[in-house]
């Protein structure tokens, strides 16, 4: 492969022009979720709103339908980002079908949407699908996602990624971001060791380095 055509299958995230979805992550729907661990559910789409916080990304929340069985936000993403506009769709399944939601969406001006929400098969790939439609770059993050099963994950994952998405995760998301270590070795270090706990003797290691030298 030529490294021309390499370049083009690499669509780098560019803290530039991204912008971060968080769709429908809902206490009512967050109980449907069992193609992950609950706890550990959790924790990613709080580690890829703690990514997207850093890095200072214009973050969109959005819920569906939260009189009903659905549910109210999780109360940690509103603490997270008190300011990011909130669509709260009254009963849009597919948040894009929202006009609010999309005209939120354009007014970052950001082509490159990072996704993630409940549940995967619809609520996440129905907005993907259709920003792809129109243009947009999408990067799916898979483990701040969820859904019934994996026979229903692995079902949404490959029709979004036909339609041209791209399969991420919310560490993945990070280093693309970064770029270089250099930039900032204990702030993005400090982010990983909140939201995994191995990675603290890794930080802890450097930082006794650090200091002795």
């Amino acid at each position: 492969m030529s490294k021309e055509a390499s370049n083009d299958l690499y669509q780098r995230l560019n803290k530039d022009d991204a912008v971060v979805l968080l769709v429908d992550h809902q206490t009512g729907l967050l109980s449907l979720v069992r193609d992950i661990q609950p706890d550990q559910f959790k924790n990613n789409v709080l580690a890829l709103a703690d990514v997207a916080k850093y890095f200072n990304l214009p973050t969109i929340l959005t819920t569906s339908f939260e009189d009903g069985p659905n549910g109210p936000l999780v109360p940690e993403l509103r603490e997270i980002f008190p300011d990011a506009p909130f669509i709260a769709r009254p009963g849009q399944i597919n948040a894009w079908d929202n006009e609010e939601f999309v005209a939120a969406v354009k007014a970052t001006g950001r082509k490159q949407i990072i996704i993630a929400g409940v549940v995967t098969e619809v609520c996440v790939a129905f907005p993907a699908l259709s920003a792809l439609g129109e243009g947009y770059e999408v990067f799916v993050v898979t483990d701040a996602s969820g859904t019934f099963n994996d026979i229903t994950r692995n079902s949404a994952l490959q029709r979004m990624q036909a339609a041209g998405a791209q399969l991420t995760s919310w560490f993945a998301v990070a280093g693309e971001l970064h770029r270089d270590w250099r930039n900032d070795v204990i702030g993005l270090g400090t982010l990983f060791s909140n939201h995994i706990p191995d990675y603290r003797n890794l930080i802890n290691s450097y930082t006794r380095a650090s200091a002795n030298k």
